[in-house]
């Protein structure tokens, strides 16, 4: 089931509804500073469907996905298979920019079982109006920049964005693996919920709350210490 166009942008605003912010100052590594703006440069790089390197971008996506079908064409109704709203994906890359389809490539690149399990909802009881898988990654791309406090280009405020870098520093990949872990935990979160098309917000939401709860802990010093991490091999 894929959804309206105010979908989306409904997602987007509603699923940032809390910034836990914290006025303690703090002093950056150097290596946390350089990967901190790398990541942010990243994140403000738009969709532009023009750019060879995106396209081609798209196109990977699509051929990880689907390796025995060929791709009509950058803009057909194949997209709505995978979760697109509509015809051209790059129209649902708006609210978040390229570093969303970067997610979902690497997902797909680094954890394939999991990606596919994702994607094709091969896990659990679901839902007749399950939701679509590609616009929700989107979604959980924006909620993770918005619940670590990245968008500002400027240090994390919240402690989950200030521990964040902790794992920033050991692994220049954690926002990455991060999104997966979300991704799968979300489905997770779905499936207990039994939660339907309408209810995605709130699976989002407690999704955030569960992330943020892992990354406040005072044991988690590398990405792989958060106990979602598991998530991405059942």
């Amino acid at each position: 089931m894929v959804g309206t166009r105010s979908w989306i942008g409904g997602l987007f605003t509603r699923s940032n509804r809390r910034q836990d912010k914290s006025s303690v100052d703090y002093t950056l590594s150097p290596l946390q500073e350089e990967r901190l703006q790398r990541l942010q440069d990243r994140m403000v790089v738009p969709f532009d469907e023009t750019r060879t390197d995106h396209q081609e971008s798209l196109k990977s996506l699509w051929n990880v996905a689907y390796p025995n079908v060929s791709l009509t064409g950058l803009v057909t109704e194949q997209w709505k298979e995978m979760g697109w709203q509509g015809p051209n994906p790059s129209t649902d890359f708006r609210g978040c920019g390229f570093i969303a389809l970067e997610n979902l490539l690497f997902s797909a690149r680094t954890y394939p079982a999991c990606f596919r399990r994702l994607l094709f909802k091969q896990r659990g009881d679901r839902a007749k109006w399950e939701y679509p898988f590609a616009v929700a990654g989107i979604n959980i791309s924006f909620m993770l920049i918005q619940m670590l406090d990245l968008q500002n280009n400027a240090k994390p405020k919240c402690l989950p964005g200030m521990n964040f870098l902790k794992l920033l520093e050991e692994d220049e990949k954690a926002f990455d693996v991060l999104y997966c872990i979300a991704f799968a935990m979300m489905d997770a979160q779905w499936l207990a919920m039994h939660a339907s098309y309408m209810e995605f917000n709130e699976v989002l939401q407690a999704t955030r709350n569960q992330l943020e709860r892992e990354l406040s802990l005072d044991d988690i010093h590398r990405i792989q210490d958060l106990p979602a991490y598991n998530l991405l091999f059942q």
